[in-house]
């Protein structure tokens, strides 16, 4: 989430993202173009707005999975959360 206690979601992102090479979602009630641009700029790979569907958090947490370099490795979405 984008609001806590002792910061926001968009700071811990961000030092995640320079710490450690981290890459996260943003599930949030917020949805301007501006909370998009922040959520992009900081390291989010997408922006959820509530109420999200279980479909379109698996498809978002599938797409951080790393994928093999084999050209005969499965790619997309598993079938299993189609």
């Amino acid at each position: 989430d984008v609001g806590l206690p002792d910061g926001t979601g968009f700071q811990l992102m961000e030092e995640l993202r320079n710490k450690h090479g981290l890459r996260g979602i943003v599930l949030s009630g917020y949805g301007m173009e501006e909370d998009l641009r922040k959520a992009h700029e900081v390291g989010f790979v997408a922006h959820l707005i509530k109420p999200v569907s279980l479909t379109q958090l698996r498809h978002q947490l599938w797409s951080l999975v790393p994928r093999e370099t084999d050209p005969s490795a499965p790619t997309g979405t598993p079938p299993h959360i189609r």
